[in-house]
């Protein structure tokens, strides 16, 4: 189980991460939804060990060691970080990435047989940018399960690729659901698809809520105020806004 107790990240000004709290168990899919796309980022990049949070807990199976979640778990797609090249071929991106199993993993594994097992080689011409958003997602998520030792998939913003939900749903849900390798699916999206009634989580949810101090009570004043000067206008607006500024 993947476990996120208040995982927070600084950013420059604000927070690249608010304070956000998840679970996430093998077979099982969690939408996890944000507004921004930096703030989608960094959580698909924190829950798959890829950065340190400034502060709370993530653990795997209860392992709180960024190494041993980061080796549990693929990123995948994340825009900026490892979504592949667009003038990349689909045979090109497969030799790319089957390089970067761990070596005791990896064994014999070349691009063409690796295409025609996983039935791509119907695609392994095309660019990457040709490819339909569904095609797509199948590629991705079959070269992220070459490596046997991934338990967890981190997807960042899977429906920025199309707006419609049937293009990269039903994959995920395959995907968590698989009885020969269940695996801990954790997706970030910018809004849970309409008539979602799975495991869900919003960016933020565990931020603390302030409590409002109750109003003092005033209490009489015996002299009446004395009344402003004719020629003192009171402060402006401008000086206010300075004021708390400051």
């Amino acid at each position: 189980m993947l476990t996120a107790q208040e995982l927070q990240i600084n950013g420059r000004r604000a927070d690249l991460l608010p304070p956000t709290s998840l679970e996430v168990s093998r077979g099982q899919l969690l939408l996890i939804s944000g507004d921004g796309q930096e703030q989608r980022t960094a959580l698909a990049l924190a829950l798959s060990g890829r950065m340190k949070p400034g502060s709370g807990r993530l653990s795997w199976d209860g392992a709180a060691k960024t190494k041993r979640i980061r080796s549990a778990s693929a990123l995948l797609d994340s825009p900026g970080v490892n979504e592949p090249e667009q003038h990349l071929s689909v045979r090109d991106l497969v030799t790319e990435d089957l390089a970067l199993i761990p070596r005791r993993y990896r064994g014999a594994l070349l691009s063409k047989p690796w295409l025609k097992v996983n039935s791509f080689e119907d695609i392994a011409g095309l660019w990457i940018e040709q490819l339909p958003p569904a095609r797509r997602l199948e590629l991705l998520t079959a070269l992220a399960l070459a490596d046997p030792a991934v338990d967890l998939l981190a997807f960042d913003s899977p429906d920025r690729h199309s707006s419609d939900p049937a293009d990269w749903l039903p994959r995920l849900e395959q995907l968590a659901r698989d009885a020969g390798r269940p695996l801990a699916v954790a997706a970030v999206v910018s809004a849970l698809p309409d008539g979602w009634d799975g495991a869900s989580a919003e960016i933020g949810n565990a931020i603390p809520e302030t409590a409002e101090e109750p109003a003092a009570e005033e209490e009489p004043d015996d002299e009446p105020a004395a009344p402003a000067a004719a020629d003192d206008p009171g402060p402006s607006t401008t000086d206010t806004l300075q004021r708390t500024a400051k």
